[in-house]
């Protein structure tokens, strides 16, 4: 199954369903008077949940959560793009540009407006201070999050597998009733130390261990994920959509990531197709997605952009990321239109009443 990060859609074995989430929600809309929101999905993290914010005025500007559309962002995913696992502050929620305060009720949030709708929210509570990340991962197990995820810390990093693990525990043990995942993603963290090695003893030292999310393109390293731990029940959350086929093949149990906030429906048409063994068909799921993916990352793809096409799919006005991150250029927004709309993704009648000013 997939989940948003913000939002993701995604079906799999019965072990599969129990562990995937779909999607990262973040999104920020800007507003002139009111503010705005945003939100971030998914089962999920790219786009992960995006929360709209909306922008005060003078020179020092600030951008708050819009939480009034986190309701409207759950009915889209289960709705419209088949994603009912949510990834909640990840990196396309933008979660580490959240105050630890933020944090908190954005993922209150999810949880209330989610309540009888979505199937699993995962909440991503890693932090540069064990304290805030301790804070937020006791909070995820009073609100009744099924899981709590979290990266490796960034700035004064662990330098072996030995300091990493000593790290999640003491995070884990916060939470003692959650499942935990290890979130991998070292293009970020800078963090190289391999999932691999890491998934080796890990839940002699962190009991509640139930998986990662790897969000990275070495399919060696995650490969052996799979291949050395096939007699746990793990979860294996693949993190790079458009190599989410690869990953299938090698094992994975689930998918978190950004652009199943908008392509969740097409994801789950690959996804099913691999589960009745139509290859064929999974294939060419797989490489329509990545004929959108190859050309937005040639124009400059990030959250920032994610957040603009997330608006122009679904019409809820994600709004601008924080700084240091800036709007989606208005040529990025009319190029990817037309894109998504060449590949069948977006058609003209689904724009003729939105307001593409909310994108840019």
């Amino acid at each position: 199954m997939c989940s948003a990060s913000g939002a993701c859609g995604a079906r799999g074995s019965a072990r599969a369903r129990r562990h995937v989430v779909r999607g990262r929600a973040a999104a920020e809309e800007r507003k002139s008077a009111a503010g705005a929101r945003g939100g971030a999905q998914h089962c999920g993290e790219r786009q992960q949940r995006r929360w709209p914010t909306r922008d005060r005025g003078g020179p020092g500007l600030i951008r708050e959560i819009n939480f009034s559309v986190i309701g409207q962002y759950v009915d889209y995913l289960v709705e419209e793009q088949g994603v009912k696992n949510i990834f909640v502050n990840g990196t396309t929620g933008e979660g580490l540009s959240l105050s630890v305060s933020e944090r908190r009720q954005v993922a209150e949030e999810w949880m209330t407006k989610g309540r009888n709708k979505l199937d699993q929210v995962v909440i991503h509570v890693g932090a540069l201070s064990l304290k805030e990340s301790q804070e937020l991962a006791r909070h995820a197990a009073e609100i009744g999050a099924d899981g709590i995820a979290v990266i490796a810390p960034f700035f004064l990093k662990p330098w072996n597998k030995d300091v990493l693990i000593n790290f999640l525990k003491e995070v884990a043990a916060a939470a003692p009733a959650l499942p935990f995942y290890y979130y991998h993603i070292p293009a970020l963290t800078g963090v190289k130390i391999r999932a691999e090695e890491l998934l080796d003893g890990i839940q002699e030292k962190i009991p509640t261990f139930q998986g990662l999310k790897f969000s990275d393109t070495d399919l060696l390293d995650f490969g052996q994920c799979v291949d050395q731990n096939r007699e746990r029940q793990f979860a294996f959350l693949f993190g790079v959509d458009e190599q989410l086929l690869s990953a299938l093949v090698m094992g994975a149990t689930g998918a978190v990531g950004s652009t199943y906030n908008y392509l969740g429906k097409k994801t789950n048409q690959m996804l099913e197709a691999f589960e009745r063994k139509d290859f064929s068909s999974a294939l060419n799921h797989q490489f329509c997605i990545q004929r959108f993916i190859n050309f937005v990352l040639k124009l400059g793809f990030g959250v920032s952009q994610t957040k603009a096409i997330m608006t122009l799919v679904s019409g809820i006005p994600m709004g601008p990321p924080r700084p240091p991150l800036q709007r989606a250029s208005r040529e990025f927004i009319d190029e990817a239109k037309a894109r998504l709309e060449s590949l069948d993704f977006l058609s003209s009648t689904d724009l003729k009443d939105r307001n593409l000013e909310s994108c840019s």
